[in-house]
């Protein structure tokens, strides 16, 4: 799963990290939840040179009002790799709208002890990277492109951090970023792209629970910042 991640890069990096140009609406942040259903930076197979803002949470085409859309939305911010060629809401996009999903870190929550801490999770090089994403639109007037994360079962590491579900999204190899947006892919060669991202290249830390708490800001640097709970020092087995 994955409903909390960042990008606080600036615009530079991330036109020189993908070769896109950005445009005026990218702003690095540091926390974005799927329930506010954003808008976020992606670049999509039909717009590969430009970075595009896509509201999260897809809404398929043949979804003919925003009622309707509201409601489907709150089910396809991710999309399981298992079924995502069965279920109605992704089997087209999944062969056809394919993008990738700009980042460089996500929230993880893990169990311990009956209590539940958040965890940043990036890559060990501190660079950005793409999420596997599938993009549409409803048919409704007005209605925006939107996208959905795919997610798999969970690496070690992350299987021991989301402890619970199991589950991680998938990141893309930089060399496969260019190759998820090609068209024509048969199911196996898209199959074959949606594994799970080497543990060794990542790494994960606890962090304050501010991406959860009412009324505080929570696009801060302190958001991603490593914070020790006195608690797992006693508990947690390592993660390492």
């Amino acid at each position: 799963m994955c409903f909390n991640y960042s990008l606080n890069k600036d615009p530079d990096y991330i036109e020189n990290r993908f070769h896109v140009r950005t445009g005026e609406d990218l702003e690095p942040f540091y926390h974005r939840s799927a329930v506010d259903a954003p808008f976020m930076p992606v670049i999509s197979d039909e717009k590969k040179e430009e970075l595009s803002m896509y509201k999260w949470g897809l809404i398929p085409h043949w979804v003919k009002d925003e009622d309707q859309a509201d409601n489907i939305r709150k089910g396809t911010v991710n999309a399981r790799s298992e079924t995502i060629f069965e279920k109605p809401s992704f089997r087209n996009p999944i062969r056809k709208r394919r993008c990738l999903v700009i980042a460089d870190g996500f929230f993880e929550w893990r169990e311990v002890g009956g209590r539940n801490y958040p965890y940043y999770i990036k890559l060990k090089d501190d660079e950005a990277f793409a999420f596997a994403g599938i993009w549409d639109s409803g048919s409704y007037p007005n209605s925006p492109k939107t996208f959905s994360i795919i997610t798999t079962e969970a690496n070690p590491l992350l299987a021991k951090i989301h402890n619970k579900k199991k589950r991680m999204p998938v990141i893309l190899e930089r060399e496969d970023e260019v190759r998820w947006l090609k068209p024509g892919l048969d199911e196996d060669e898209i199959v074959e792209l949606m594994g799970q991202y080497d543990q060794d290249k990542m790494e994960a830390y606890p962090v304050r629970r501010l991406i959860t708490q009412r009324g505080v800001d929570d696009d801060v640097p302190e958001v991603i910042e490593p914070y020790e709970y006195r608690e797992l020092n006693f508990k947690q087995e390592t993660l390492f």
